[in-house]
């Protein structure tokens, strides 16, 4: 860790670098240097002053090439992951390559085949760019650091078109949702406010049970899961609201779960970092996840306040605090998998195994073979290992993992990309394993399919008609002038 921090620092260091990036770009035109007459078509104008919104520079290297830096997380120049930017003013049938230049990661699953997503105003539904147009490199020019550069044919004048990391979820979309979910006044859901983050946004709180069908006399069984403690980490809150989309649906398992457990979710614990478009951490530069043993109630308040209704279901007799999942995405590694725990009881190892093992079987994107279980001492502060420790020997806390890219399958031999919809089936598939989990595969009522019904999903190349945004033109067009600099 102590390599990684040092390599951090000496990238943040570039003269007028990123240590100068404090702020987002906004409606920033680039023109070329010394030009001083009228803005034209195809000077481009870049924008980052939104909702989750991440550009912190624009460099113009010649007329097809643009340098971007990534603004770094607020209070904490180490993490430089996260972009999410808008481009108009564009010329139609123009071709660029955007080199981003100050990822503060060297392992990335761009060397694996990922690609931005991109959407534009007449296509809103977000798409990954072609493999084959993305290149990630270490640069001489950048101090060796490691850059992705992807080439891009702007092909409607009138679009603005939207580069991200990942398919973007923000905190109002968050709040349509649940706003969606409370007007369906459904008796099995309650949504509650459980703390203010520190810029007084909310920290939500779903409960989902049938309490008319849950004893009195009889412990309650409860399941926790918390997902966006990393703001950066936008395919937890797909997988979340899978979750969360599945438990409230009339599918007989989610009407028999709700029988029997407690589901209580925090959607998103980070909410200011989501707002913000950080990467990794809080408003005040926290890494969240490092914070569980002791939270300040004024510098990590959405994290005190969980922690604080988890001890105090722990304490109460009438519930049985079961499952602790902490849902994350991973920059590395495919598919979907989890982080357990390390016992000395070998029978409570066994007993950690039995969820992902179940998992495996219900959902075709998760590895149980990436799933491990570790002690390390950097994760000590993470929910999995501080609540492991607080909870008593009948409870398991989980890291859920999935991959920021694609996913492989038992048959398959090239990597499936996730989208949107792919990540919520995971979501879906988590919550269908609890009933496998619990043994109450004989409640569904006249032998009804306890699989989960949806329509095939396939990956997205296009919108709903099949239109792709941008032109493939801008790779056949890559060797003449405007190749990558190496």
């Amino acid at each position: 860790m102590e390599e990684s921090a040092a390599r951090d620092a000496d990238a943040g260091s570039e003269t007028g670098g990123e240590d100068a990036l404090v702020g987002n770009v906004n409606k920033l035109m680039v023109s070329p240097p010394g030009y001083s007459g009228a803005p034209r078509k195809g000077h481009l104008v870049f924008d980052a002053c939104f909702e989750s919104g991440n550009l912190g520079r624009v460099d113009y290297i010649s007329e097809f090439e643009f340098d971007l830096f990534i603004r770094p997380d607020t209070c904490n120049p180490r993490f430089r992951v996260w972009f999410n930017f808008t481009v108009e003013n564009v010329r139609e049938t123009q071709r660029v390559i955007f080199n981003v230049v100050n990822f503060s990661k060297t392992k990335s699953l761009y060397r694996d085949g990922m690609s931005p997503v991109v959407k534009s105003t007449s296509r809103p539904k977000w798409q990954r760019l072609p493999a084959k147009n993305v290149y990630y490199y270490r640069c001489p020019d950048h101090r060796r650091n490691y850059v992705m550069s992807f080439a891009f044919c702007f092909d409607r004048e009138d679009d603005v078109y939207q580069f991200a990391y990942c398919y973007p979820y923000t905190y109002s979309r968050l709040q349509h949702y649940l706003a969606s979910l409370e007007r369906r006044n459904l008796p099995y859901l309650q949504r509650e406010q459980l703390g203010l983050s520190v810029q007084q946004r909310r920290l939500d709180l779903l409960t989902i049970t049938n309490s008319d069908h849950l004893s009195p006399e009889r412990e309650k069984k409860l399941v926790f899961l918390t997902a966006r403690v990393h703001p950066g980490e936008s395919p937890a809150s797909f997988v979340c609201q899978g979750v969360i989309d599945f438990l409230v649906s009339q599918h007989p398992v989610a009407q028999i779960l709700r029988d029997h457990v407690i589901f209580k979710v925090v959607p998103m614990l980070n909410p200011d970092g989501v707002y913000l478009g950080n990467y990794r951490c809080s408003l005040m530069g926290f890494d969240l996840n490092r914070h569980w043993q002791d939270p300040s109630p004024w510098a990590h308040p959405t994290l005190h306040a969980v922690k604080q209704l988890i001890v105090q279901m722990n304490h109460d007799p009438r519930v049985s605090l079961e499952f602790y999942i902490d849902v994350h995405a991973h920059s590395t590694m495919l598919n979907g998998f989890m982080y357990g725990n390390v016992f000395e009881d070998e029978e409570r190892v066994q007993r950690q195994a039995v969820f992902p093992r179940l998992l495996c079987q219900n959902a075709p994107d998760f590895s149980f073979s990436n799933t491990s279980f570790n002690r390390d001492v950097v994760k000590a502060g993470t929910g999995r290992r501080f609540l492991g420790g607080l909870l008593d020997d009948t409870s398991y806390c989980y890291t859920l993992e999935v991959s920021f890219y694609s996913y492989m399958t038992a048959g398959s031999t090239a990597p499936v990309p996730y989208t949107e919809e792919t990540y919520m089936k995971l979501g879906r598939n988590v919550a269908r394993t609890f009933l496998d989990y619990y043994k109450l595969n004989n409640l569904i009522k006249d032998n009804r399919p306890t699989h989960i019904q949806s329509s095939e999903v396939t990956s997205q190349t296009g919108d709903e008609k099949g239109n792709c945004v941008g032109r493939d033109g801008a790779d056949r067009e890559r060797e003449k002038s405007q190749s990558v600099r190496h």
